[in-house]
């Protein structure tokens, strides 16, 4: 679904433990909600807000960016249900490595269908359901997230080719889509721990992730 118009609300300096960033705000107004996502039931237009995190001259070259998408119960809680924190930490982590980069934070908790509906998807994965059953039993799409919001912020940015971190085809697929050049796709692949490796195989197994680590473990134990 195409936005009617997105645009830059703020701009700051924002200094963290990985290192200096400026922190910007982006809204994007959509004629209506979005019909998968928790917001399906309303009525309206529907604004949707992104936060990017930029560090160093993303000019130069093709800046290292990821695209996060919200995760109150990892990123915040420390969840270990789920990759979400470690893959956030990764990110800003390789990003104040390299000294330049973006991170796109989008609010799209539980995979666009937002806390509550996750939180009872967490209850029925706890009576043997996946993460995609979980969705699917709620009424909603395994995944309903969408990226056009990333993608206006990277051109308000005056950013055209990116290299993107993520495990996701989707992601890269998205960008390219809507004229961002993916020059490079850099893994984001954590190490897996029990409390999430079967939601780490439903990602692969179901949602085509690609994670090459997990591949190879898997092999190493058939062998």
């Amino acid at each position: 679904m195409a936005f009617e118009s997105v645009r830059k609300i703020a701009e700051a300096d924002f200094p963290t433990r990985w290192g200096a960033f400026r922190i910007l705000g982006f809204e994007g107004v959509l004629p209506a909600p979005r019909p998968c996502c928790e917001h399906g039931e309303a009525q309206g237009r529907r604004v949707e807000g992104l936060v990017a995190l930029v560090m160093g001259d993303i000019h130069a070259a093709s800046p290292l960016v990821r695209i996060h998408s919200q995760c109150l119960t990892g990123d915040v809680f420390g969840s270990l249900r789920c990759d979400c924190r470690l893959q956030l930490e990764l990110a800003l982590r390789t990003i104040a490595a390299a000294g330049v980069g973006i991170l796109l934070y989008e609010q799209q908790e539980g995979r666009g269908i937002g806390l509550m509906a996750k939180l009872r998807a967490y209850e029925l994965q706890d009576k043997g359901l996946d993460t995609v059953e979980a969705n699917v039993e709620l009424g909603f799409a395994p995944d309903c997230r969408a990226y056009e919001l990333p993608a206006e912020a990277l051109k308000i940015l005056g950013v055209t080719a990116v290299r993107l971190m993520t495990n996701n085809p989707d992601k890269v697929a998205a960008l390219e889509s809507a004229g961002i050049q993916v020059t490079e796709r850099v893994s984001a692949e954590v190490e897996a721990q029990d409390s999430f490796e079967r939601y780490l195989r439903t990602k692969q197994e179901k949602m085509g992730h690609i994670l090459e680590a997990h591949e190879s473990e898997e092999q190493r134990i058939s062998d």
